[in-house]
């Protein structure tokens, strides 16, 4: 249902996935041509989270460590617990799955980051706020963005703390390193008037959280759940915030593209991306420098299609629109990650199997 990738410090292409109830991981030493036995991590069957959002993540430090997450269901609730498995060894072996958090609430759609200096940063989507809201009787939507953080490679996490308390329930969180090594979360919020737009916020120092800062006014109030999370990147000497998401606000429909110089105080005019008449979405940003990334798909009834814009100046001007694969059936959401200064697309698809394509050639 869905592949994460991950180049470690060796070069080696590791991959995360679910399928069949059971999450996996494997390494390739030739990009993706080959890849070694699997691993399994852990096995949930029907209550393992595989909804459009949910997707296993993977990350590592220089020193070798692997951080793995991934949720699955408790009940038929749709309450959910985020699990955590740890590498110490390269990835040759794994701890058997763990609780990222004490807290009994529903924990769902986590997030992964590491920055130069070995931090590992989470962030996932929680309803210990709604869960209290009810024990005290009173009704609250959505969720709450909750953070913490980890110094030994992903063994403990402490710093555990709510740093949005109105967030969209079901939508992915996307994270990036600012250049002083701290978080850079973006997320669909839940503003006054039940409108779920994008909103960006720097934790910074690791123990505090920056200013709720909203991307653009989409207008979208809805009570219904999108599955339809944002991408963020951080790019080179400006560094500039790179933003991309989808809505169906009365502002704005479709997905959309905006960059912020400031640190998200301030956000350039949403820029539309893709053809509206082909179900544009599941928009992933990657940044080398000045060089800015973006992929997404599209659907014309019959046909999904993943296609490329790039930047050379930070998201100033773009190229034009660079058809880059076909698909029929099921597709899973369209993601780049870079190795040195090659980038890769990483897309998996049920007719053709995964694909791994160097984009730099």
């Amino acid at each position: 249902k869905a592949v994460m990738p991950y180049f470690a410090p060796d070069g080696s292409l590791w991959v995360v996935w679910s399928a069949a109830g059971t999450i996996s991981v494997a390494r390739s030493t030739d990009a993706g041509k080959h890849f070694d036995p699997r691993i399994e991590i852990a096995r949930h069957g029907e209550l393992l989270d595989t909804g459009p959002d949910a997707r296993p993540q993977l990350v590592g430090d220089h020193h070798g460590n692997m951080i793995l997450a991934y949720s699955f269901f408790k009940d038929q609730k749709w309450n959910a617990q985020v699990n955590i498995a740890t590498s110490t060894d390269q990835g040759k072996s794994f701890s058997a799955p763990r609780a990222i958090s004490s807290d009994p609430a529903s924990q769902r759609f986590a997030t992964l980051g590491v920055n130069a200096k070995g931090q590992v940063f989470a962030a996932w989507v929680d309803k210990r706020e709604v869960a209290a809201s009810l024990a005290a009787g009173k009704k609250r939507s959505g969720a709450s963005i909750v953070f913490a953080f980890s110094e030994d490679g992903g063994q403990t996490f402490t710093g555990e703390r709510v740093v949005r308390e109105q967030s969209c329930e079901c939508c992915r969180i996307a994270m990036a390193m600012t250049e002083q090594g701290s978080p850079a979360l973006l997320y669909r919020a839940i503003f006054a008037g039940s409108v779920r737009d994008h909103a960006s916020q720097i934790l910074t120092p690791a123990e505090s959280a920056g200013p709720v800062r909203r991307v653009s006014n989409d207008n979208w109030a809805t009570e219904s759940c999108p599955h339809h999370g944002p991408s963020l990147a951080i790019s080179g000497e400006d560094r500039a915030m790179h933003a991309a998401w989808f809505t169906q606000g009365s502002a704005r429909n479709g997905i959309f593209y905006a960059r912020s110089t400031d640190q998200g105080a301030h956000y350039s005019a949403p820029r539309q991306i893709g053809q509206s008449q082909r179900q544009p979405g599941r928009p992933y940003l990657l940044a080398q420098g000045r060089h800015v990334w973006l992929v997404w798909k599209e659907f014309d009834g019959k046909t999904v299609t993943v296609w490329l814009e790039q930047s050379q100046d930070e998201g100033v001007s773009w190229s034009k629109p660079q058809q880059l694969a076909q698909a029929v059936g099921y597709t899973d959401h369209p993601l780049l990650v870079s190795q040195q200064n090659k980038v890769y697309l990483s897309w998996l698809t049920a007719a053709e199997g995964y694909l791994f394509k160097e984009l730099t050639r």
